[in-house]
């Protein structure tokens, strides 16, 4: 079963994973003033934690049926004897796990009831019967004891509705209650935002209709931050259609909620937010299309960074990086897709937070499409390429080897698992083999420290560590924290 959403993006399954069909879309990214407003603490022992999800495994015999994990932070890192497995058949999940479900979609993590627990909206794709809904966005509550099944519920939706694209989540009324935008009707032309708090049946305290399409296009991708520094989060969301892209609109917010007139805003792909150079104006990082193609599969990759004014998102003041830009390790090459999954992050404890961008078809020696990770620094100026890094497969400590079709930075994450106040880098590779299982995938955990990102202490996690079904399961293709891909159901 397919949904009406066009192969766009980066397209890293359907591009740099030869063997697949799997068509990824951009992500999204959040930030509030100079810091990102995510704390991913589900049991809320002080630790960041990580959700991995593995969206094309197969379930109790249902092709697609996905799965979730949640590995839990501690001061030596993921400890993978916490990592619980999450489908829809954990007892108190909504539904059952099915044909083409890819529960793991889509993942969102925030405190939607307010309790101080970070919760996890997980979209699953597939289509309800009983209610005529394609899509489900469920909420596995945050708990002392950790995430599970108990008390997990299904947001509300209409029926004959669409729901859980382009889920996004942030203040968008300024109030403290983090609230979602996302597909939740059956008009094309419309999303809503949900404000919280939450209740504990799914129920949002009150619901805003945003008509955010006027042409026949799709969001391809979205980021929410305090772009014009009021303390109230905007929403940016940029279009594409077939394989054009179709620009952006700027959603400024006010106290009372979304505004419905949007600004114009170039086109983009995959984006992060954090105020790279400290003004107290949240900036926008972004992967352009070349040319305005979205699926060109030679694309090197170049990221565009808009930094923040009290007008939002500047036009002029902005900054161009790729593999060519002085200091960045690598040059560019056709297929690199340098930007194909961002996250920022202070990842050595300055201030200023770091971007992790993810080079998914880098070639590392002869072997195609094994995938690396670049960090870029911020600073008073903003990023910059002095310093930077570059990981892989093949970097010493790092655990694994590099391998054709591996797409190392597939996904990317810039949070503290280990609570020293310097981010840690969680990497997916959705393309890793595992033995004879073709696409196991898995993620790995690199350390922050002074110096930046080290592969010291590194450790890799992937489904037959942990038991759960891993044949072309795409384990690590979505990361927590709401900047992951979305899969297209073949």
């Amino acid at each position: 079963m397919g949904i009406r959403r066009p192969a766009i993006s980066t397209a890293v399954a359907a591009v740099l994973i030869g063997s697949l069909s799997v068509p990824i879309a951009a992500g999204t990214a959040s930030a509030k003033g100079g810091a990102t407003t995510v704390r991913e603490d589900f049991d809320g022992d002080g630790y960041q934690d990580v959700a991995v999800a593995a969206p094309g495994a197969k379930v109790g015999g249902h092709a697609w049926a996905g799965y979730i994990t949640v590995s839990y932070g501690s001061a030596h890192g993921l400890d993978r004897a916490r990592t619980r497995v999450i489908t829809q058949d954990t007892p108190g999940v909504p539904g059952v796990s099915g044909d083409n479900q890819a529960f793991g979609y889509a993942m969102v993590s925030r405190d939607l009831d307010g309790d101080g627990l970070t919760d996890l909206a997980v979209v699953a794709r597939g289509y309800r019967p009983e209610n005529n809904v394609s899509g489900s966005v469920i909420v596995l509550w945050g708990r002392k004891t950790g995430i599970s099944g108990q008390g997990a519920v299904r947001v509300n939706a209409p029926a004959n509705a669409q729901v859980g694209d382009d889920i996004t989540a942030g203040d968008f009324k300024g109030d403290g209650h983090m609230d979602l935008f996302m597909r939740n009707g059956e008009d094309y032309d419309y999303h809503d935002v949900l404000y919280g708090p939450f209740r504990r049946d799914g129920v949002p305290a009150r619901e805003q209709q945003v008509q955010v399409y006027s042409t026949d296009n799709f969001i391809d991708s979205t980021a929410a931050g305090d772009f014009n520094g009021d303390g109230i989060e905007d929403l940016a969301s940029f279009y594409v259609y077939e394989n054009h892209a179709e620009g952006g609109k700027l959603w400024l917010d006010t106290k009372g909620g979304l505004s419905t007139v949007p600004r114009r805003l170039a086109s983009s792909s995959t984006t992060a937010v954090a105020d790279f150079d400290q003004d107290g104006y949240a900036d926008l990082a972004t992967r352009i299309f070349p040319n305005g193609d979205t699926e060109n599969e030679e694309d090197s990759g170049t990221v565009k960074i808009y930094y923040g004014s009290p007008s939002g998102p500047s036009q002029s003041r902005t900054q161009t990086v790729t593999q060519n830009t002085a200091g960045v390790p690598g040059v560019n090459e056709k297929g690199d897709h340098f930007g194909g999954r961002l996250s920022a992050g202070d990842v050595n404890g300055d201030g200023y937070p770091d971007l992790a961008v993810g080079v998914p078809g880098e070639a590392i020696d002869s072997k195609a499409k094994a995938g690396a990770v670049v960090l870029l620094k911020g600073s008073k100026g903003g990023l910059t390429g002095k310093g930077a890094q570059a990981f892989n497969q093949d970097t010493a400590g790092v655990p694994g080897v590099a391998e054709s079709g591996d797409v190392f930075g597939g996904s990317v994450r810039l949070i503290d698992v280990t609570g020293d106040g310097k981010a840690d880098l969680i990497a997916g590779a959705p393309g890793e083999n595992l033995g004879s299982v073709v696409n196991g995938g898995g993620a790995w955990l690199l350390r922050g420290s002074a110096s930046g990102v080290t592969a010291s202490k590194s450790v890799a996690l992937n489904p037959t560590d942990i038991g759960a079904p891993a044949a072309k399961a795409l384990f690590g293709e979505n990361l927590s924290g709401d900047n992951g891909p979305t899969v297209v159901i073949p």
